[in-house]
Formats: structure tokens, sequence, C-alpha cells
């Protein structure tokens, strides 16, 4: 017998709060946000030095909780028992919405079997305004966020080759110029593609192509910065 729908509308004891934070520009930080923020105990973060800069810009000084990939097995169920004993925290990563290629779900996934109350509030991601400044069809799209490293990408990447929908990634510079000679050579080197580099920083920019030629700039042109990399379907 599966286990029952929960709805869960208040929850018990504390509560968590997902809050997005800027990529780049801190005037993308939204009202609700700073108000949240503000408000409870404690705030969980990917990198405490980060979102300590942030915090500091809007003046609020909470108590911060180390929250990142190398420690979120061992606190996560710290954390449940705090928020069930009546305490509030607000999860951030380092910039844009947490759990997106960040961490989070791990510890969204344990407050909601706990029965603890959960928000998400709207807010800053990266990969939304890459996808609609692209130019390319943005009704039905499907977000790969990393392709792997080593073990299976090159399965991915062929699995992708036929993806009808727009294809979305997030790409680290020194991984760019090979992924975009990678993803040329198993989907074609004319397939329209655009890269949004910097997103809402003073040196944005966004450059349109085919995988060829913008794997032809990143040769010439050492990429720098975060990047979103936005794939026509086939």
């Amino acid at each position: 017998m599966k286990d029952p729908i929960i709805l869960n509308t208040g929850g018990t004891g504390g509560k968590l709060f997902l809050v997005p934070t800027p990529i780049g520009n801190l005037e993308d930080i939204t009202l609700r946000a700073v108000r949240m923020l503000g408000g409870v105990d404690a705030v969980i973060a990917e990198d405490t030095r980060t979102s300590g800069v942030l915090l500091k810009h809007l003046g609020i000084n909470k108590p911060f909780i180390a929250f990142h990939i190398h420690n979120e097995h061992q606190v996560t169920e710290r954390l449940v028992q705090r928020m069930l004993a009546g305490e509030c925290f607000a999860l951030v990563t380092d910039a844009g919405t947490p759990a997106i290629s960040d961490p989070g779900f791990l510890l969204v996934r344990a407050a909601v079997k706990a029965g603890l109350a959960v928000e998400t509030l709207p807010g800053p991601t990266a990969f939304v305004p890459a996808l609609v400044n692209s130019g390319l069809p943005c009704d039905r799209f499907t977000f790969e966020g990393f392709l792997p490293v080593k073990k299976g990408r090159r399965t991915r990447i062929a699995e992708l080759a036929t993806e009808p929908r727009t294809m979305v990634f997030y790409e680290s510079p020194h991984r760019m110029a090979r992924t975009l000679m990678e993803l040329a050579e198993a989907f074609g080197a004319e397939r329209p593609a655009s890269i949004s580099r910097e997103l809402t920083k003073v040196h944005e920019e966004t450059l349109r192509g085919t995988l060829a030629q913008l794997a032809e700039h990143f040769r010439q042109h050492p990429p720098k910065g975060e990047f979103v990399l936005c794939v026509a379907g086939a």
C-alpha cells in the first residue's frame, strides 16, 4: 500500500524558507526576501562568507549555519530536529534559487518528511533570463544543469541529440570550449545555440550562433565568468 499524500499547509514546529538571492546585481533582491531573512532564527548558507556580504549589504545580522555539498548529509537531520523544536530557518545558496544545481534538495525532502512547513519564495535564477533572451523556443524546454564531468557524460550527450525541446545547461568556464565541441560533434555543427555570460553583472553578454561558431569563438577567446548555454532542440 502506498503512503498517503500529505498536504502540508501549516506543519508543526518551525519552518523552512527557501530564499533566492541575486545572481549578480544586488538590486534583484525582493522586499519579501529581505523580510524573511530578517525574521528567521538563522540563515543556512552554502558559503557563509558570500552570504555574509549580502546580509551586511541589507543591514541584516543573523547567525549562519554552513550547508554545502561536503556536509549536507551530516547536518540535515540536526537541522530538522531544530525546526521540529520550533526554530525557523532561511536556506540560501551563493546565488540564485536554492536546490537548482545547488545544495537544498536533501534538506527540503527531510523537512517535508518530518511534517515541517516549507515555503519557497520566487526570485532570481540564471537559466530563466538566459532562456528567454536566447531567441530559441521557450514554450517547451528541458533544464539539464551541469553535464556529468566524466562517467556518463558521453552517454548523456548522445541521449540528448534527439531531444526536441530547447536544452538549457550550466557550464564552468574551463569546460565551456570542450562542451561546445562535444555537442557540435553529437548534435551537428549547425545546431543553433546561445550563451549568456555574467548575467545581471557589469560585463553581461549573450552570444548567439551555431555550436560550431560558438566553439570557435571560445577557442580564440578563453571563457571567463558564469555561463548558461541554451541549445535548440532537434
